[in-house]
């Protein structure tokens, strides 16, 4: 019994010396399997065994990833997947914009952007345009408060916009129509 020694004996799933006659893709392939098996031992795998994907039953009561999901999550996975938060946030404010800063200042001006957490405003008129420079720490609080903290972190008010009259053939010298136009 000198050959039953452990030394000589393969160890379990390796290929045993017999099948050295076997053709060597059959031998590529016992090798290949002895090595998976020896992989899911070390992974506490056995044969045989249920893996973890067969032990979750299907049909089972409780949530599901294949079960419907509502509008609300599926459309906030979406802004998220898209980056669409940053342009969702700018039309939030603009369709709220009259709610956000009052009536009043809203009679008075208009968003023009919001980018980056700055949001730009057009006033008026230069009284407008001053006083909502005044005023920029209270609408930063205002959006703060309506659409959440950080979104908006500086306001830059502009001026009146209107047509030019410094240029052209037709240009009649003089002041022209300074602070507002119409």
């Amino acid at each position: 019994m000198s050959g039953d020694r452990p030394a000589d004996r393969p160890q379990a799933g390796e290929p045993h010396p017999s099948d050295e006659r076997r053709t060597a893709p059959e031998q590529v392939a016992r090798t290949a399997l002895a090595r998976a098996r020896r992989a899911a031992r070390a992974k506490g795998l056995r044969p045989g065994a249920p893996g973890p994907a067969a032990q979750t039953r299907a049909g089972a009561a409780g949530p599901d990833a294949r079960d419907p999901q509502l509008v609300g999550v599926t459309a906030k996975a979406l802004v998220a997947d898209m980056g669409w938060q940053a342009d969702l946030t700018a039309g939030t404010l603009a369709g709220r914009w009259a709610q956000v800063v009052g009536d009043q200042v809203a009679d008075h001006c208009e968003m023009v952007s919001l980018e980056a957490g700055l949001l730009t405003v057009r006033a008026s008129s230069t009284a407008w345009k001053t006083e909502l420079s005044l005023m920029t720490a209270a609408l930063v609080a205002r959006c703060d408060d309506e659409l959440g903290p950080g979104v908006v972190v500086e306001v830059r008010v502009l001026g009146p916009g209107g047509p030019g009259f410094g240029r052209g053939r037709l240009r009649v010298p003089g002041r022209g129509p300074r602070d507002t136009w119409g």
